[in-house]
Order: structure tokens, then sequence, then C-alpha cells
């Protein structure tokens, strides 16, 4: 799937990771809520440089109740996507395929770690993530340790600031599956973040 197909306003790509207060008004959660089918699971994803295979940003999928996508610190976003704090709502399979096409180019890939979890622990965590408000600046990976920590079967994460440490601990969890997603395409950020939004506005 290449990246150019969707997501993204290009004054939100190039906003810089900080922690903005950001509160979608409820009839636009509401219309945009998505219950996705299957077992419920958190997904972590882990962005890493090609050439160091150092993490450089953590971002969570959790499908409990109602799929979100929970972001902190993150420049990711859509008008046409709810975000209340760092978590995104509406989370359909292509919006999640957005999210990691639009981290995954020439100098960083994305590690996908999926793991089912019994409702009430993504209960939980979604729960959690709501309450967490937003992610200062480079602090995605201390609020996302710090939230798994607090999860029954996730007690023995310790909190970090380094992403792929976090991969590494997460990876211990049983049932974890592993993925890699890589894209070849520039790393400009805002020509993909322009081409993106032309997509999604002419097929939301």
């Amino acid at each position: 799937m290449h990246r150019r197909k969707f997501l993204l306003t290009a004054p939100l790509a190039l906003a810089a990771c900080g922690a903005p207060r950001v509160w979608a008004p409820d009839e636009f959660v509401a219309a945009k809520a998505y219950a996705h089918p299957g077992p419920k699971a958190l997904t972590l994803y882990t962005m890493r440089n090609t050439g160091s295979d150092n993490g450089a940003h953590t971002g969570m999928l959790i499908n409990a109740s109602q799929r979100v996508l929970w972001d902190p610190a993150g420049t990711f976003g859509h008008d046409s996507i709810p975000e209340r704090n760092d978590v995104h709502y509406g989370i359909t399979p292509r919006i999640a395929q957005f999210y990691i096409s639009y981290h995954s180019r020439i100098t960083y890939y994305t590690q996908i770690q999926y793991v089912e979890v019994p409702p009430e622990t993504a209960e939980l965590a979604l729960r959690l993530v709501q309450e967490n408000g937003p992610t200062p600046k480079s602090l995605c990976t201390v609020h996302t340790s710090r939230m798994l920590a607090q999860l029954p079967g996730f007690e023995f994460i310790r909190t970090t600031l380094f992403p792929d440490n976090l991969a590494d601990q997460f990876a211990r969890v049983p049932g974890v599956q592993t993925s890699e997603y890589r894209e070849t395409d520039s790393d400009d950020k805002s020509v993909a973040a322009a081409q993106i939004d032309t997509a999604i506005r002419a097929d939301p």
C-alpha cells in the first residue's frame, strides 16, 4: 500500500510534538465511533530508524468496545478524525493503515506488535488513555509504558523513555505477534501530508 494514497492535513503533520489540549465535540466522537469485530486486542506501534534500528516514537491501537488510536505526543491527525488529547476515534482498518503508512518511509519503518487481551483489559486500557490527557513532547513512551503497567498481565513493564526498550518488554507478553511495515518514499512529511489529505477528501 503506498502512503501517498492517504491522510493528514499538512498543518497537523508539521506541528511539533507537544501537549496541546484537543477536545472534539461529543456529537463528532459519537458519529465516528467504530466497533471493530474480532478479539479485543492491543497493538503497540514502534517507529524505528532504518539505519540504527533505534526507536523514535510509540503509539498504540486499542480494540475495546470501540477502537481508538493513542498517539501520545504525536503529529498524526486529520479534521475528519475526532481527537481528544492524543486519543483518535473512529479507527477503521483504513485509518489504522493510514497511521502506519504515515510513519513508514525511507528513514523509518514501523514495528507492529499485536496481542489479544480479555475484554476487561481492553476497556481498562481505553479508560486509562482517555484519562491520560495530552502527552508532553518526547514522553510518548514514558506515558505508554506507565499505562501498560497498570493492566493485568502487563505489570512487569517498567517505565522507559526509549521506544525500542518498550517494544522489547512488550515482546515478553504471551501471545504477541510481531510484524514490520516498510516503505521507501520520501522523508518529507509535508509532501506526504498534503497528498494524503487530498486523497482522504476525495474519498472520505
